[in-house]
């Protein structure tokens, strides 16, 4: 195998502090899913918030299904409200510092280990937080965007999301952020008397409205990228779903998509999902785990077969 892949290999099996050893006693689940992921040559992967969970950045739902916290800001008030927008930029402005330094957890590995074995033909995210690509994996679609990054809305010039905070901080006095409550899109809860001084800044090239570069609730993807999202499932075997309810439509449809096509539906989710009854199987019980420990074992095989 490569030394790139021998890397990555070998920081899932450090990071998960699961050696292939024990893999001989693993549990019935595990070898089951082993089982179900060696059938099928390559899978499409569709991940949600609970994948990101570990590296610090909070969930919007409890294993339920059940919405934490206040509601989200929705995609057309950010559009259409000067105060919504200045609402949004003051919680970020705290939110974003712990998106910006979260680090990719054991499962992110396992899913890139996963690609670079050849059993993961590419990643579907519905996270912002580009926590994937951190972790090594290469053919990743951000399917609702991603936050390190601002698009001003008139004349479209893309900047750094660490440009924005650093003007942000230059035009506002912050209050202490240490109790502050931090939401899972890089925002956190506040007190509204702090919103009526804050100052946003405008777009340097053109004065215009300046947006993070996702896509908020009862927003639209683009086309092509959910066009994307089908094409990267046609071409798979199977479709694993990992970390989401898939409340969300958005994420939904591909789950509908893979089962239309007869293909096999995997979930890992601590919780219900909305695709449950679309499936072959589900794993709830340590499901991230479950993951690793299997990423482990076909990385294994992989490299096993390299050396033959």
């Amino acid at each position: 195998p490569s030394k790139e892949y021998a890397l990555a290999t070998s920081a899932v099996l450090v990071e998960s502090a699961q050696p292939y050893a024990r893999i001989r006693s693993m549990s019935k689940s595990v070898d089951s899913l082993l089982q179900e992921i060696r059938a099928h040559p390559r899978w499409a992967v569709l991940t949600g918030a609970g994948v990101s969970a570990a590296s610090g950045i909070p969930t919007y739902r409890d294993h339920a299904g059940i919405w934490l916290g206040s509601q989200p800001i929705q995609h057309q008030e950010f559009l259409e409200d000067a105060l919504k927008r200045r609402r949004y930029w003051t919680r970020s402005v705290f939110g974003w510092p712990r998106v910006a330094q979260a680090k990719p957890n054991a499962t992110h590995a396992a899913i890139a280990n996963l690609e670079l074995a050849g059993r993961v033909a590419g990643v579907i995210t519905q996270n912002v937080d580009r926590l994937h690509q951190a972790a090594g994996s290469r053919n990743v679609i951000d399917l609702h965007g991603r936050l390190d990054k601002v698009r001003c809305l008139q004349c479209q010039l893309v900047t750094d999301r660490a440009d924005m905070q650093e003007r942000l901080l230059s035009l506002n006095i912050l209050p202490e952020a240490s109790t502050l409550e931090l939401r899972p899109d890089g925002d956190a809860n506040l007190p509204t008397a702090f919103e009526t001084d804050f100052r946003v800044p405008a777009c340097l090239q053109c004065e215009g409205v300046l947006m993070p570069e996702v896509v908020f609730f009862g927003g639209s993807v683009p086309t092509e990228r959910v066009e994307a999202c089908f094409k990267l499932i046609d071409s798979a075997d199977g479709l694993l779903v990992i970390g989401t309810s898939l409340t969300v439509y958005s994420g939904f449809r591909f789950c509908r998509h893979a089962h239309q096509l007869g293909k096999p539906l995997v979930i890992l989710n601590k919780g219900s999902t909305r695709a449950d009854e679309l499936s072959q199987s589900r794993y709830t019980d340590n499901p991230f785990q479950l993951l690793i420990q299997c990423a482990n074992a076909l990385c294994v095989d992989q490299a096993e077969t390299c050396h033959a």
